[in-house]
């Protein structure tokens, strides 16, 4: 597989692939969720599941200029049954990917992490990984956690890397250099996120993480600038070409990525991670152009 260099080349990937996914979508009855669905049905990588309102659904198509023929329907106005309905279809492989509607994040979640009927197994780590297109860095950025763990401890942290490299390996990143990120590059004990971090690049090395580069902590400067490690005098096996960032926190992540996008013209697709199948979460502020690209990354991370 030749390496996706951009998010607009996913779908190209996925057509070059002959991928084509069914994706069960919770309460699809708002404009974004129907245009990006309609798109990527249109491009011939997936098959929309739609539940909730059937008059609403239709609706919101004609209002996008878009065929509901492009869906099939399936009539549940009420959004508790949707989301059950959806999911059943997921787990009973009716569908490949589960996806949110307009539906409350905190009920949507909810049922996918119920420990009878949800998708997330018995003593997995759910976490979340974005895919960032930067136009001033010459590679796609991988960054954890960005939406779920506020407050990762050592564990967590092992399985956002492990998440987060099985990602850029599917983008074709053969080793991806994972950056773990904080303020500067000194172990301190004042500063507890650094001692997680050097015991993980120690466990890099002995192979308990394996299938990347693993080094930190790092500030974003030597993680992604060569030119400031050679400033600074620091050496790091990232060499400031870094594909993944991993955070301390939620909040640093998260400030991270919406600075990103308002600021620098950046682009991302995310995806929850941990779940048995990929599960879409989308927020309301992202652009229609990162929510395309957010249903085309769960089409190519489903087996």
């Amino acid at each position: 597989m030749s390496r996706i260099e951009r998010l607009g080349d996913i779908a190209a990937e996925l057509k070059k692939q002959g991928v084509v996914r069914t994706i069960a979508v919770a309460c699809a009855e708002d404009s974004n969720t129907v245009g990006s669905l309609a798109r990527a049905a249109e491009e011939g990588f997936a098959k929309p599941m739609m539940f909730g309102d059937e008059e609403k659904i239709r609706s919101t198509a004609d209002a996008e200029g878009v065929s509901a023929g492009l869906f099939e329907i399936v009539h549940e106005p009420d959004p508790y049954n949707a989301v059950r309905a959806a999911l059943k279809a997921v787990k009973d492989g009716r569908a490949d990917i589960l996806m949110k509607g307009l539906v409350g994040t905190d009920k949507f979640l909810k049922a996918v992490l119920d420990k009878e009927e949800g998708l997330l197994p018995k003593g997995a780590v759910m976490s979340y990984t974005c895919a960032v297109e930067i136009p001033e860095y010459d590679r796609l950025l991988f960054i954890s956690d960005t939406a779920v763990l506020p407050f990762p401890d050592l564990l967590q942290k092992k399985a956002m890397i492990e998440y987060s490299v099985a990602m850029a390996r599917r983008f074709g990143v053969e080793m991806p250099r994972v950056a773990l990120v904080g303020a500067s590059e000194k172990v301190s004990a004042s500063i507890p996120g650094s001692l997680d971090y050097a015991m993980l690049s120690v466990m890099n090395k002995r192979g308990q993480i394996s299938d990347c580069i693993v080094d930190g902590p790092l500030d974003i400067f030597c993680a992604c600038d060569p030119e400031s490690l050679r400033i600074k005098g620091v050496e790091t096996p990232i060499e400031g070409k870094a594909d993944v960032l991993i955070f301390p926190s939620l909040e640093a992540c998260n400030a991270f990525y919406k600075g990103l996008m308002l600021f620098a013209k950046g682009e991302l697709a995310g995806l929850i991670q941990g779940t048995e199948k990929p599960v879409v979460v989308m927020s309301r502020s992202e652009s229609a152009a990162s929510k395309f690209y957010c249903v085309a990354l769960a089409c190519l991370m489903s087996d």
